[in-house]
């Protein structure tokens, strides 16, 4: 039965992977940050407390900070079975937030692989353990090519991609200085009902629940015209996965290969409650942007200035060809199944919060 550690456990990545890993038998020690006194749990982590109690034995979490060397080095040191695969999730992963602290998110997301890595090379263990880092295609920045593969370069313009694309080469230097077998995975845009509020798409799928159910709302974005490629983080995961398990270490782009804006994704999510196209219009421009229910003319989605990043990045579109011909990856999930998911999950959210009779499980 192999054995993985898994940094950032308690996000939207972690308990997809934490699912998939518990079916193929694996016992998972998880790293959580302590937050006052209680370990910082987001609101996905019930559905990692639901695997906990199903799979007692073989989940166990460790409150721990990739900020702290030794509680990396007192994992890999001590427990039993010994670690076979690290799965690096942890991250400062908001690029807007990432501006304003730029030494804080380096020092995690670059800097927290380091100390993963040096754990390993100190303890001798290059030679018998995995390691996967979670790269982002947010180091592509503003890149010239309408497609971005393996090898596009990188081209980052924020403090966020910037330490990703850092992390990126501390792997790939480890694995030809150490032979570790460590792979990068450059995931591409990936949702979920378990993203964070406090992330685009959950935001829209969150706002278009709360108007369907009544609710005063009006969804304030930023900029309407960026354009990402969007999957579903469970089919990533599985990709994460297979990336861990080739003959040798290699670096893989996931993606969908189809890029949408920010307004088509508002458009998707409303048509899923019965708003169609005809009935939401579009006016102004750019800040001065909104859009508005024809039916009784309320501004549903408008734009705020303060949401714009310092430095935008207009347009990301995978090609993730190359994990199709070495494990025949492809995403299970359309885009609309995807939106459809989302705001269907926070339809059910809201209704149990609120004490309402839902009319089915989701």
């Amino acid at each position: 039965m192999p054995t993985a550690l898994v940094t950032g456990i308690g996000g939207q990545d972690g308990s997809y992977l934490c699912e998939l890993l518990l079916q193929k038998d694996y016992t998972i020690h998880g790293l959580l940050r302590q937050r006052s006194s209680a370990p910082c749990m987001s609101e996905h982590m019930s559905h990692l407390a639901a695997s906990i109690k199903n799979f007692r034995a073989r989940v166990i979490l460790h409150v721990g900070d990739v900020l702290d060397p030794f509680c990396i080095l007192k994992i890999l040191s001590t427990v039993s079975p010994p670690i076979d695969e690290i799965y690096h999730l942890a991250a400062q992963s908001h690029v807007a937030l990432s501006f304003h602290l730029q030494l804080y998110t380096c020092d995690v997301n670059a800097l927290g692989t380091v100390r993963i890595l040096q754990a390993i090379t100190t303890l001798g263990l290059q030679a018998r353990v995995k390691f996967y880092n979670a790269c982002s295609s947010e180091m592509y920045g503003q890149a010239a090519q309408s497609e971005q593969d393996e090898k596009t370069p990188f081209q980052p313009v924020s403090p966020y991609a910037s330490s990703k694309a850092f992390s990126f080469w501390l792997v790939a230097s480890a694995r030809i200085a150490y032979g570790l077998f460590a792979v990068n995975g450059i995931l591409f845009n990936h949702e979920s009902p378990r993203r964070g509020l406090d992330f685009v798409t959950r935001k829209i799928s969150h706002g278009v629940a709360q108007i369907h159910l009544g609710n005063a709302c009006t969804i304030e974005l930023g900029n309407l015209d960026a354009r990402r490629d969007w999957g579903h983080a469970r089919d990533y995961m599985r990709g994460v996965y297979d990336m861990m398990h080739q003959r040798a270490p290699e670096d893989f782009v996931l993606a969908t290969g189809e890029s949408r804006s920010v307004r088509d994704f508002a458009e998707a999510a409303f048509r899923v409650v019965g708003v169609e196209l005809r009935l939401l219009s579009w006016s102004g421009v750019g800040t001065k942007e909104i859009g508005l229910d024809r039916r009784n003319g309320q501004i549903q989605v408008k734009v705020n200035e303060e949401l714009y990043r310092p430095a935008e990045v207009w347009h990301l579109q995978g090609c993730a060809s190359k994990a199709w011909e070495a494990f025949n990856w492809k995403p299970d999930v359309s885009f609309e199944d995807l939106v459809r998911e989302m705001v269907e999950a926070d339809i059910a959210l809201l209704k149990a919060q609120n004490g309402m009779p839902m009319k089915s499980k989701i």
